[in-house]
């Protein structure tokens, strides 16, 4: 069932990234998971996070092959909850999850735009998820992947399109932009290949927005991931940059925690469909669907407008975070 159009809480999505894996770069995870990360506890939380975030009137949840066993959690979850039947699920493709459920894997993901590779992942999402499957979204689909210039998966795209799916990417990196204004000049067979776009952006990081906004002027869907930064906008986040602090300091001032203002700010981008919340248990997902409530006063909407940092030097902060 769609979505579209929904407002308050419904604005809000829930993505698994961090709560069904062992290591993320997300701050605070000992804290928020517990020394215990084995495939039972995780389940058990990602269950728990579910059910707080669809009481609260999340309806979109977004997973990935590479997160872990998101799919699998999720899947589990929809299977002991058959009343579930007013969610939309958005997966996608392109990595696969390496770490081996350890905390200290050398690498945790690897990345693989190949046909085959597609075609095996689809697969592996079919199994797990079936019909419940309402969006695919090639997983970080950046200009020198070459998955936005490949004919082949094209005609496979398109096969899933037609069949009821709609077909996206998600944008990470300071070339976002370009990725997301490719993919927007791609049609075929006289229909857009590419109408969901699932992208970073929060108020550290805004280089994306005006390809966003050209995005949803033509039709398309804009989820914005990442909002609190992975943990940088969020209470107890530890980060020490001026825009974090500055950003604390702002959300004293409103009264409320540092991760609702950060929200509330993606929710009032003209051209967001959906904000994707990475909680990791029910009282961080009432958090951050408390935002929806926040109402940003024009003097504090703009003091936020001024705390974005140079994209190179957002995503080389990123980068630099270690899974733990």
């Amino acid at each position: 069932m769609s979505t579209d159009g929904a407002t308050g809480p419904g604005q809000l999505g829930l993505g698994l990234a961090a709560v069904a894996r062992p290591a993320y770069i997300t701050s605070g995870r000992t804290a928020d998971l517990g020394a215990d990360r084995g495939v039972a506890a995780l389940r058990s939380h990602t269950w728990a996070t579910l059910d707080g975030a669809y009481s609260a009137g999340v309806r979109y949840l977004d997973v990935a092959r590479s997160y872990g066993r998101a799919e699998d959690f999720l899947a589990g979850w929809l299977a002991v909850h058959p009343e579930v039947d007013d969610v939309e699920i958005g997966s996608k493709w392109g990595y696969r999850y390496v770490g081996g459920w350890r905390l200290d894997a050398e690498v945790h993901e690897i990345k693989d735009h190949s046909l085959a590779a597609y075609r095996e992942q689809l697969a592996e999402t079919r199994a797990l998820l079936g019909d419940r499957l309402d969006v695919y979204h090639v997983h970080f689909a950046m200009l020198d992947s070459g998955a936005l210039d490949n004919s082949e998966l094209y005609r496979a795209f398109v096969e899933l399109r037609d069949g009821g799916v709609r077909v996206g990417i998600s944008t990470s990196g300071p070339a976002q932009a370009e990725a997301v204004r490719r993919a927007l000049e791609i049609s075929v067979g006289g229909a857009p290949l590419f109408t969901s776009f699932q992208s970073t952006w929060n108020v550290l990081e805004t280089s994306v927005a005006p390809a966003l906004a050209e995005a949803a002027a033509a039709g398309a869907r804009v989820i914005v991931k990442e909002p609190v930064a992975n943990g940088r906008l969020a209470p107890g986040g530890r980060d020490s940059s001026v825009g974090s602090a500055r950003a604390v300091e702002l959300a004293d001032r409103l009264g409320v925690p540092v991760d609702q203002l950060a929200i509330a700010a993606a929710l009032a981008q003209p051209w967001v469909w959906r904000v994707l919340s990475g909680a990791v248990n029910p009282l961080q997902v009432a958090s951050n669907i408390a935002a929806a409530s926040v109402e940003l006063p024009s003097d504090i909407a703009a003091e936020l407008a001024e705390l974005a940092e140079p994209a190179d030097r957002y995503w080389a902060t990123r980068s630099a975070r270690s899974w733990r």
